[in-house]
């Protein structure tokens, strides 16, 4: 648990936990926590918890749920006017070139190949993708790259960076040949944002997985 107050609640999603849409045989990071809120506060009824950062299933860190419908639609004009910060680390199998820089795409989902794709600018359904990043450190079986996301699409990171011969490790989606289990090599590091009813600077960190160890990052 990274946060919770009476109108947030900020936890670390583990690898291969989706964080929302999936059928109620099935755990999710939603359902969790609102078992999770319902069981501590004794509440009956439904629990209010409403999404308003989200992780891919392979992805891990930090994701912000908010526990009142007044913090869901502050938060959800934050990441909307894009005020908040989203920073992420991810593991490549060699530095990008340059080696810092800014990533501007078009993305379209290809349902046929049941994910998403580079498209020419202005593609019907494409959705412009802009992120920069930089190169922290050159391990011994890796690279460390930082990312900080402008827009937040479908995939993004793992798209944009795939189609640089760099795609994340463990990413076999796209394209990499490079086993690393549970789930991806991608990170959401940090959020820094305003708090929705407070007023106050937030910045939730998010501790790495027992699976970046043997990159000697912790």
């Amino acid at each position: 648990m990274l946060l919770e107050d009476n109108h947030l609640l900020a936890v670390v999603k583990p690898p291969n936990l989706p964080t929302m849409g999936v059928t109620a045989d099935r755990p999710s990071l939603v359902t969790l926590a609102r078992a999770y809120l319902k069981a501590k506060y004794h509440r009956p009824g439904n629990v209010y918890v409403g999404v308003v950062s989200r992780l891919d299933a392979v992805a891990t860190g930090v994701v912000l749920l908010a526990r009142t419908s007044k913090a869901a639609s502050r938060l959800a004009t934050q990441f909307r006017d894009r005020t908040v910060s989203k920073c992420y680390w991810a593991l490549v199998p060699q530095p990008p070139s340059p080696r810092a820089g800014e990533l501007v795409d078009w993305l379209r989902k290809d349902e046929r190949q049941r994910k998403m794709v580079l498209a020419a600018p202005q593609t019907p359904h494409a959705l412009e993708a802009r992120l920069t990043y930089r190169t922290l450190g050159e391990l011994a079986q890796a690279v460390l790259l930082e990312v900080d996301l402008d827009t937040g699409r479908k995939h993004q990171i793992r798209v944009q960076l795939a189609a640089r011969g760099t795609p994340i490790l463990g990413d076999a989606q796209y394209g990499s040949r490079v086993r690393f289990t549970p789930g991806i090599a991608l990170h959401a590091r940090s959020l820094q944002l305003i708090h929705p009813v407070r007023g106050t600077s937030l910045e939730l960190v998010a501790p790495l997985p027992a699976s970046w160890h043997p990159y000697g990052i912790r």
